[in-house]
């Protein structure tokens, strides 16, 4: 694969303002085919982008949460279709926000709800009636506190998707049915035999001094960059979207599902989750209630999209170029992953942009993909 026509489409991005630094990569089965980066990790930097800087990587995690999870199902430790509520017991009697009033929901909660957002919670970025709600508590948990987790839901579990804190859920039952943290949990089971050195919760300070700032976009256009605060331990390790990691090191993560499960998860695994899971229900519909956080979107417009167990999949043919059967998913900051099994590939572009589908990011990754697929004819 020749990577001159994406390298120059990247270049002419961050030319462009269309991003201030951009990282991309295209792996097969045996490894990486091609990395490529464009700009600074920092606007007004002299830091330049390139495989090894580290990226808060977001809702990113939530596939990485996924695994773990079914590793664990593997085990016998659990299982996708009891009550969660028996090992967590925040969940036993869950609550469903109507009217502005809570309900008992009269369906438990099961962990195969809560990995394809069927549970029923939502994000208050995204629901502008979870978001009035939360607003009205007092004292709100700050995010990173186990009690930000106590939301409410909005639906019955099993009626439809929408996307929401159900991962970190999940993550929580691999703590519980695991006895380790996520954090010590991911390294000994995910990233140590992946040789991901570079992904964590929790960044050295040698990988921190790697790390892209945060930009925003403004009203007219530009971007300015948001100083990075300081990384501290959290009450809960967020299983929906606390990652930091490295096109470089994601790579390996995405392999996983390009070789029958790498060795840390069966070939019937790496089917499960990338089949459809939710039936007759149509997943990617995104609204904003926060449009200076996530500008709001159907990802996948004119299909009806699936979702497996950790991401979305497409069950049609891209209008860029990835084939029918193709699954990924993004992060807050503009970070995005496919796994196309037709052409035996995965790709993954990495930027550090809010909101979230900013229009100049969403531009580069439209010609990421599509000079990617047009170099490989």
């Amino acid at each position: 694969m020749n990577p001159d026509a994406i390298q120059k489409m990247l270049n002419e991005a961050v030319a462009a303002g269309e991003a201030p630094g951009v990282a991309a990569a295209v792996s097969d089965a045996r490894g990486t085919l091609f990395e490529a980066a464009a700009g600074v990790a920092t606007l007004g930097g002299e830091q330049k982008v390139d495989a090894d800087t580290l990226f808060w990587i977001a809702s990113m995690t939530k596939p990485v949460t996924s695994l773990a999870a079914m590793q664990l199902v593997e085990r016998g430790l659990l299982d996708l279709d009891a009550p969660v509520g028996d090992l967590l017991p925040e969940l036993k009697h869950p609550r469903i926000l109507e009217g502005g009033k809570l309900r008992p929901a009269r369906r438990p909660i099961t962990l195969r709800h809560l990995l394809t957002h069927t549970a029923g919670f939502s994000y208050a970025f995204a629901s502008a009636e979870y978001a009035a709600y939360l607003a009205a508590q007092p004292n709100p948990p700050a995010f990173g506190m186990r009690a930000a987790l106590d939301a409410p839901l909005l639906f019955e579990p099993g009626e439809r998707w929408e996307y929401g804190l159900g991962v970190d859920w999940a993550g929580l039952a691999v703590e519980a049915a695991s006895g380790l943290n996520l954090e010590a949990y991911f390294q000994k089971y995910i990233f140590g035999p992946l040789g991901m050195a570079d992904t964590s919760f929790l960044p050295t300070a040698a990988q921190l001094a790697r790390r892209a700032a945060l930009h925003k976009r403004q009203a007219d256009g530009s971007l300015t960059a948001t100083p990075p605060a300081p990384l501290a331990v959290p009450e809960v390790f967020s299983g929906g979207g606390g990652l930091y990691s490295t096109l470089r090191d994601y790579q390996k993560f995405l392999r996983v599902f390009l070789t029958a499960g790498a060795g840390i998860v069966t070939a019937g695994t790496v089917t499960e989750m990338s089949r459809n899971q939710i039936g007759g229900l149509r997943a990617g519909y995104l609204p904003s209630a926060n449009p200076a956080l996530f500008v709001g979107a159907d990802v996948n417009p004119g299909q009806h999209n699936q979702w497996g167990l950790g991401f979305i999949i497409y069950p049609g043919k891209g209008r860029f170029g990835r084939n029918s059967g193709s699954f990924g998913w993004a992060g807050m900051a503009n970070t995005y992953f496919w796994v196309d099994p037709a052409a035996k590939l995965a790709a993954v572009m990495m930027m550090q942009i809010l909101p979230s589908g900013d229009a100049g990011a969403m531009k580069t990754l439209i010609g990421f993909e599509r000079a990617m697929y047009a170099a490989r004819q």
